[in-house]
């Protein structure tokens, strides 16, 4: 019996689906409602797609809202639909797929793939076979829709259809499908690239097969009349260049030009797909040399792709003189979310030992797109993507890029044309990071330069500036204050009070990535920076603040304990403690406050003790709350929600800066607090690698170690095995505090540390054997080794032989400090315990000796009786040939340190 629709059950879903349509909420929200009830009877869905596909007397939309609501449906109940529902369902898309309707059409295809996608397609074994016969047929609307289906079957399931689950189809489609490439239709033509194009990532067998006819039928439809065509071409072309780069080397001269020409495509779209091939290209070995040449050809194009749009300008307000804007409320949806970066332990290193500190771009350079922080304009575009191929071939050429770039530069930077002028100050702006080496003879001229577009009449020229200053801020930081870093750090405090909320955060951010360039050399202006931003506090909106909280913080990274003065004080704790009486425990923006009061704690040290009371309880009460939550909804997930841990996280991070910078002064606060249960709990939460709650832990077990041992030590029976547990270099973050905590706890511990050490040694030695694993775990892990030594030497220098050379090398770079030290007199002590464990790695010890600037005397005494026993062991000339293969300057530091 074939179903068919009661009259009265049509209408009641007619009706809904009408009302459905209403802006008003309420009305929105009792559909919704009926629609659930609705769900109860077997055969809604079959009134559903009967609406769809039947109906064609309703209006379109309506038809297509019925079909939207079914594809939610089977997305959320499928497989509790009757078969006979089912069965109804899947012969109705079928026989409509090629319905007049464009709308209808699409709606059936997205309702095949969804049941498709819930694992039906290996149990609909007729789907694939009809769809790609319905391609042969002689009414474009059924060929058109049946290839609109298999688009979205194959992106959504196309590993699925390259295995054997369902004898390889793509053997019979993928050929099927270039035979559509030189289809009469741009939109089958369209469909045709676009299906294929799905499996050239993942390099599938059938398509390799039929590589050269894929490629020669790109290079037919290279320049095709429909722009979609032209941007699947394109991003055929950015995909093989990843996959297949010898199938198109023997052409890259002519796709080059090609994409040349379709990077100034009228349509944005093919020009954004195109300009991702220099993306693609730069990470080629070959770039430099086929690229070379075409440079001066490319550069312009991708300046020019760097302008803003006429809609980009009216979308910006750009266009306005009067661009004082910051009276108008920010709007949630522009406020992009923050994510917390947990403590992390590290280790300072000698300049020119590593990589010291000076990145040179600091944690604020993630905006790498010219610095568009407005969410109508945060996705990919054009300008965006033009400006990060810019970096990225800057990084490939250096300084060879410059003459090509400087003339481009000279037209662009002194236009009249101030949508032109801005270009060429993000153009700038992009090739500091790879070009830096040549354009330091042309910053005196340019710094200054720059400085005077930060008071431009146009809002959007002075916000780009901000950005292009601070990627020069290291050499801006290295020069004459007076000069540069003074006139800089004014014009940016200026426009970090400007009226024009964008380019208050540019300026704030521009400012953040100084700060960390500049450290202590910041110092003297510190009065003025702090007033410049603290008046920013009474003038910021929602989105701002949280940009300004990350200045504050990073300033109080940067100068340190220099902020610990009354004055200053004075000055930044009020605003900072305001906003904290009035933000509620569930609110989000606690948590970019919480970091920067962190930062500041730590800075301000003793000067932090007046505000540290109720800071500390309201963290350990987050943490509680948080846990709480936790086992509420473990218990209950349907009554309770997961808590957000970030509280969590963040809570753990600020109690660190506060035993790290208040120091012994937190002990009544920890002994008035049930912190250290807290604490035991959150080291053993499961989840490390989402959610580092664990990685937090540690790092504030180590910290309230070293302020406060007497609370820790009770716990130690419980801690240390969890901290064995958690030795895992899989996991970095976590594995590197659980190490730097176990170096703390054994210095405070002493030889009591024996009974642990077969807990953690072995781990410990495998991850400094570890090929590959990070500089700071590595250090970290070397320390740790060290500081076990010195407190039980007889347990660690029997294997001492496993581990010597690596820990060497890994701590010749760092610098002098308490850590080092410790670790180094554990290694001296090893040494004597087992002078055979050091014998084959004797010149790897010696260096090791050689990076200490100023050991204490005690440990240069040590260092001198191991050189001299060693000397002494092997007689006169033996040593004479031993020394003769060290470097000159290893030599000349150890005969200055220990007279060898």
């Amino acid at each position: 019996m074939e179903w068919k629709p009661e009259e009265e059950g049509l209408r009641q879903i007619l009706t809904l689906l009408k009302e459905s349509q209403s802006p008003d909420t309420a009305t929105q929200r009792a559909v919704q409602q009926k629609l659930e009830e609705l769900n109860k009877y077997p055969d809604f869905n079959n009134y559903l797609i009967y609406v769809l596909t039947k109906l064609v007397s309703e209006e379109e939309p309506t038809r297509s809202l019925s079909g939207l609501i079914l594809k939610n449906n089977v997305k959320s109940h499928y497989n509790s639909f009757l078969p006979e529902v089912a069965e109804f369902i899947k012969r109705e898309c079928l026989s409509a797929i090629g319905d007049p309707s464009p709308l209808i059409r699409a709606t059936v295809g997205i309702i095949i793939t969804t049941i498709a996608s819930k694992g039906e397609i290996t149990s609909w074994p007729e789907l694939l076979p009809l769809l790609c016969q319905m391609l042969d047929s002689q009414d474009y609307n059924v060929c058109e829709g049946a290839f609109g289906a298999l688009q979205k079957i194959c992106e959504d399931t196309a590993e699925l259809l390259d295995s054997d689950a369902l004898n390889r189809p793509l053997n019979v489609m993928i050929p099927k499908f270039l035979q559509f490439f030189r289809h009469s239709s741009p939109k089958i033509r369209c469909h045709a690239i676009a299906c294929v194009n799905f499996f050239i990532m993942s390099r599938t067998q059938a398509l390799m097969l039929h590589i050269d006819a894929f490629i020669e039928n790109l290079f037919f439809l290279a320049s095709d009349e429909d722009p979609d065509v032209r941007k699947n071409v394109c991003h055929a072309l950015v995909l093989l260049l990843e996959v297949r780069l010898d199938r198109l080397t023997p052409h890259l001269p002519n796709i080059i030009e090609y994409m040349l020409l379709r990077t100034q495509d009228a349509e944005e779209a093919v020009a954004l797909e195109a300009c991702e091939f220099w993306l693609s290209l730069a990470d080629q070995s070959i770039c430099r040399e086929v690229l070379g040449p075409r440079l001066p050809a490319l550069l312009p194009v991708l300046v020019r792709g760097m302008r803003y749009s006429e809609m980009d300008v009216i979308l910006l307000r750009g266009d306005r003189d009067d661009d004082a804007d910051e009276e108008e409320p920010d709007r949630d949806a522009d406020i992009r979310p923050r994510f917390h970066k947990p403590r992390s332990h590290t280790i300072k290193h000698n300049v020119g030992g590593g990589d010291s500190n000076m990145s040179g771009g600091g944690d604020s350079d993630d905006e790498d797109d010219g610095g568009d922080t407005d969410s109508s304009l945060s996705d990919w575009n054009l300008r965006k993507c033009s400006a990060a191929g810019l970096d990225v071939l800057a990084n490939v050429f250096g300084a060879d890029l410059l003459p090509v770039l400087f003339p481009i530069l000279k037209e662009t930077l002194f236009h009249d044309d101030w949508v032109i002028k801005e270009s060429g100050i993000l153009a700038l702006g992009a090739v500091a990071d790879g070009c830096m080496v040549g354009m330091v003879p042309h910053l005196p001229d340019l710094v200054p330069y720059l400085v005077c577009c930060l008071s431009e009449r146009k809002a959007l020229v002075r916000s780009i500036t901000c950005w292009t200053l601070s990627r020069y801020s290291h050499w801006i930081v290295s020069q004459s204050h007076d000069l540069y870093l003074r006139p800089v750090m004014t014009e940016l405090l200026k426009r970090v009070l400007d009226n024009n909320k964008r380019v208050q955060e540019a300026a704030c951010s521009a400012f953040a990535t100084l700060e960390e360039e500049a450290c202590t050399e910041l110092v003297p202006y510190l009065g003025h920076i702090l007033q410049t931003l603290v008046f920013a506090f009474g003038r910021y909106q929602h989105k701002n603040l949280l940009i300004l909280y990350d200045a504050i913080g990073t300033l109080a990274d940067s100068v340190g304990h220099h902020l610990n003065k009354p004055e200053y004080i004075g000055l930044l704790m009020p605003p900072l403690i305001t906003k904290w009486n009035v933000l509620k425990d569930e609110d989000k923006d606690l948590f970019p406050l919480l970091e920067c009061l962190s930062s500041v704690a730590t800075a301000l040290q003793s000067g932090f003790l007046p505000y540290c009371e109720p800071v500390f309880r309201r963290c350990v009460s987050l943490i509680e709350q948080t846990l709480n939550q936790n086992i509420a909804n473990t218990q209950s997930p349907e009554q309770f929600d997961a808590p957000d841990k970030d509280f969590m996280i963040v809570a753990l991070d600020l109690l660190s800066g506060l035993a790290e910078g208040l120091d012994g002064h937190i002990n009544h606060l920890v002994l008035n607090s049930n912190l250290m249960q807290l604490l035991y709990q959150c080291m053993q939460d499961p989840m490390p690698e989402v959610h580092p709650v664990r990685q937090s832990s540690f790092a504030l077990l180590g910290d309230l170690t070293k302020a406060c041992f007497q609370h820790v030590h009770p716990y130690i029976p419980e801690f240390l095995p969890i901290l064995g547990m958690n030795l895992n270099p899989e996991i970095i973050s976590v594995c590197n505090n659980a190490t730097w905590a176990i170096g703390e706890i054994s210095i405070k511990l002493g030889p009591e540390t024996s009974k642990y050490i077969p807990l953690v040694l072995n781990h410990l030695v495998d991850i400094i054997n570890r090929p590959n694993t990070p500089k700071t775990l590595l250090e970290n892990t070397a320390i740790t080794i060290g500081r076990l030594g010195y407190v039980c030497p007889h347990d660690v220098a029997p294997v001492l032989q496993q581990f010597v050379r690596q820990w060497c090398t890994s701590l010749r770079n760092i610098r002098d400090n308490e850590e080092k030290d410790s670790a180094f007199r554990g290694i001296c002590q090893m040494i004597q315990v087992n002078p055979g464990g050091v014998v084959a790695d004797f010149m790897f010890f010696c260096d090791a000796v050689a990076s200490w600037s100023h050991p204490k005397e005690d440990l240069k005494e040590m260092f001198t009786k191991i050189l001299h026993g060693f000397k002494n062991q092997v007689g006169e000339e033996n040593w004479r040939q031993f020394t003769d293969q060290f470097p000159m300057q290893l030599s000349a530091r150890l005969s200055a340190m220990c007279g060898i």
